[in-house]
């Protein structure tokens, strides 16, 4: 059994080459920044372990002086589906979405990294839909090609595909939404054709995976096998990123059970669990969504964990009533090697039909203060009025 799991687990790293523009093997002659690192044996070359790194001599760890920053900021934000021209164009907004994110462009490109949950696919047209007794009431969404200028403009470097909303248009919607995140240089993971992705940013190295209980994405459920891809990354990189799309939906599900949660009738995982594996196989920051509401916010070993994001930028087909229009915008900031050393979370609203404003009136802070200490009293975290976040780290 167990070699029948690694080899599961060695099929995935070689799977992931497939993102070649994006997972660089590195070799002896690679810098970061041209700056001397040590050598990193390729993926597709890992036969008797999952990750090598040569082992430094005396001589090369002279050579080696990497001038690290104090501090690394990675935003981190929810749902985004930017309008779909499924059923018909109606749902669709004015300006091709242009205007979509002007009012929080700014924050989101204060970052070194910015990230974000894609709900649905990137696709002109065409696709193999979900099939739907009625269309009226279909909630598949397809978004233009053209809209992903929008991404970029407001500043996203990588975005989780992993979500129920990822094989709305099958095989053909995957493709086509990895084929235009590809052309316009966001990097993206989360689906079984792309399980993670390693990128460099101003001088580090991220690595980023996401999970959902979905099918065509990795595995929400299978803890072991998701600790084996963050532990090999952790091997190669500075900072490890991990997102996940579980827990049950709505207004009645702000709370952190600790447990499996089920919603109609699928199981939506344990996600409080699973974001303690994923830090004790070597996370540095964890991005939930999916419940479409916010959730509390835990610091971990010292590594940040956001149980949900909430509906972020939603447009049209979605219920923004209530704690359904509130989101929030956090900013991690940490030190090289991921520890958490403050956040700061900018308040959205969504009023229907959709689109981020910043909220004067802090509800979602007020909500994440509420929920934190509801959820997690034995923590020693604090979010003041403003949104910063802060840690007293207690000395064991």
């Amino acid at each position: 059994m167990k070699n029948i799991q690694f080899l599961c687990i060695l099929f995935l790293i070689i799977i992931s080459a497939a993102c070649q523009r994006k997972i660089t093997a590195v070799s002896s002659t690679d810098t970061r920044d041209s700056i001397p690192e040590l050598q990193v044996v390729a993926a597709d070359t890992l036969k008797d372990k999952p990750s090598v790194i040569q082992e430094p001599t005396e001589e090369v760890l002279i050579k080696v002086h990497r001038v690290l920053p104090d501090t690394v900021t990675v935003i981190g934000v929810g749902d985004i589906m930017m309008g779909t021209n499924f059923p018909n164009d109606s749902y669709l907004p004015p300006n091709d979405g242009r205007d979509l994110f002007e009012e929080v462009k700014e924050v989101l490109n204060s970052a070194n990294v910015t990230f974000g949950n894609l709900e649905g696919v990137i696709k002109d047209e065409g696709g193999d839909q979900k099939h739907c007794r009625d269309p009226k009431v279909c909630y598949i969404f397809r978004s233009p090609e053209r809209y992903v200028s929008n991404l970029v403009d407001a500043g996203f470097t990588v975005m989780s595909l992993a979500n129920n909303h990822a094989g709305d248009f099958g095989e053909p919607g995957r493709k086509s939404t990895m084929q235009v995140l590809d052309s316009a240089g966001i990097y993206y993971a989360g689906l079984t054709a792309c399980p993670f992705v390693i990128f460099k940013k101003d001088g580090l190295k991220y690595g980023f995976t996401a999970f959902a209980p979905n099918y065509g994405t990795m595995s929400l459920h299978d803890h072991k096998g998701a600790q084996a891809i963050v532990a090999h990354m952790d091997s190669l990189v500075d900072i490890v990123i991990v997102s996940f799309h579980g827990g049950a939906e709505g207004p009645n599900y702000e709370h952190i059970t600790r447990k499996s949660e089920t919603f109609v009738g699928e199981n939506r995982g344990n996600v409080y669990q699973f974001a303690h594996d994923m830090i004790d196989a070597g996370a540095d920051i964890i991005f939930g969504h999916g419940p479409h509401v916010t959730r509390a916010v835990e610091v971990y070993k010292n590594r940040f964990i956001a149980y949900s994001l909430g509906n972020f930028c939603t447009y049209a087909r979605f219920n923004l009533s209530g704690v359904n229009g509130l989101a929030p915008v956090i900013k991690v900031f940490t030190d090289a090697e991921g520890k958490f050393l403050k956040g700061e979370i900018t308040p959205i609203i969504q009023y229907p039909p959709g689109g981020p404003r910043i909220d004067s009136q802090n509800r979602v802070i007020k909500k994440l203060q509420q929920l934190t200490e509801k959820d997690f009293p034995e923590v020693p975290l604090t979010i003041d009025d403003s949104g910063i976040i802060t840690y007293i780290e207690i000395e064991n």
